[in-house]
């Protein structure tokens, strides 16, 4: 994986924030890849936003899906079959850093290639703000929560989402 994907990932995310004219934070910081070190750098930064996680699946028969949701959230694998028809499961590394070019722990739920479907975790919309890392593990950027249908609409992928009475 080359640098220039990750930072066209990254530049396309902040070309996203722009084109929908959504304010955001960014944050450069050491690389996070794991969850203490993300607990340890939001606690020197401050930060206040909720962590999202990205979840990179394979759908079988071919395709892929992410689920955008709370990073503490867990895979509810048969709602996701009943939304996108046929069973999901979660790429390997090596699958996901071929299609993504993103570095694993740090999938990026923008700048997508166009035939990935989006799921929304409606439990993504109970937080104030959200953040994420684009691609690079050492950026991270936050927004509020009223604006990811703003960002969502400006992407060219399917996008769907979860029903919220259904526990994710």
């Amino acid at each position: 994986m080359s640098l220039n994907t990750l930072e066209q990932i990254y530049q396309t995310n902040i070309n996203l924030f722009n084109q929908a004219d959504v304010p955001y934070q960014a944050w450069q910081h050491e690389p996070i890849l794991d969850f203490e070190t993300d607990a340890r750098i939001a606690n020197e930064l401050g930060w206040t936003a909720s962590p999202s996680k990205s979840l990179f699946m394979k759908i079988k028969g071919g395709g892929h899906c992410l689920l955008l949701t709370h990073r503490d959230s867990r895979l509810d694998s048969k709602l996701v079959k009943q939304v996108v028809g046929k069973r999901v499961s979660v790429c390997s590394n090596d699958e996901m850093v071929a299609a993504t070019g993103c570095v694993p722990g740090a999938v990026c739920p923008f700048a997508l290639p166009e035939d990935v479907i989006i799921l929304v975790d409606p439990v993504v919309y109970l937080h104030q703000e959200l953040m994420y890392t684009p691609g690079k593990p050492d950026y991270t950027f936050a927004f509020e929560t009223k604006h990811l249908d703003a960002l969502l609409t400006t992407l060219p992928n399917q996008v769907i989402r979860l029903s919220a009475d259904v526990p994710a």
